[in-house]
């Protein structure tokens, strides 16, 4: 699986109909509603505001795509498949299309959307997903220094930690690096 690291953005004239396409990480359904609702407002003379998401939730992938008034599965659909094609999770893809004159029919619809989608895709910067885990430790102060060594390494990070007679620390890191990070330290995380 894999994500997207920035927004991107593409735009091009098809037989004179304007198409916009953005491709925007998004972390959770509810981002995804929000990001819609922010871009409806921001184009609210659009013809048509066509989208498709992939979302990993704690349930699951969730998947959802809309025509937008479009011709049943010639724009939603030949956008999600582009998302499914390269296995992007956590992706909003919507395409805003500004009607031109000219009827594409079905077909041409879906090579329009497809191809705007297949370009956004292009142009965006895309990283493998990496699972992350969030383990706790105690910690002698003496073992603090080495623990922020080693996470650099690990490519973690201290998201809390606790000072009393010992330290207490919440620490998020790949799930791959887990085991060795509990090898460098003898324990198990609670």
């Amino acid at each position: 699986m894999r994500i997207v690291k920035k927004p991107a953005q593409t735009e091009e004239i098809i037989k004179k109909s304007r198409f916009i396409s953005l491709l925007l990480p998004c972390d959770s359904e509810q981002q995804a509603k929000q990001l819609l609702i922010h871009y409806n407002q921001q184009y609210p003379d659009a013809s048509h505001l066509v989208y498709a998401y992939r979302i990993q939730s704690n349930k699951g992938l969730i998947c959802r795509f809309y025509d937008a008034g479009e011709p049943s599965g010639t724009a939603g659909k030949p956008i999600f498949q582009h998302l499914e094609g390269k296995q992007l999770i956590n992706v909003l893809l919507i395409v805003i299309r500004y009607f031109g004159g000219i009827k594409l029919g079905a077909g041409g619809l879906t090579r329009a959307y497809g191809n705007s989608a297949k370009k956004v895709i292009e142009q965006a910067e895309i990283v493998d997903f990496i699972v992350m885990n969030e383990i706790c430790f105690t910690l002698d102060y003496k073992q603090l220094q080495n623990l922020e060594y080693q996470l650099k390494k690990l490519n973690g990070q201290i998201i809390e930690q606790q000072f009393g007679e010992n330290i207490s620390v919440r620490i998020r890191l790949p799930e791959d690096n887990v085991p060795a990070l509990k090898a460098l330290f003898g324990k198990d995380p609670r």
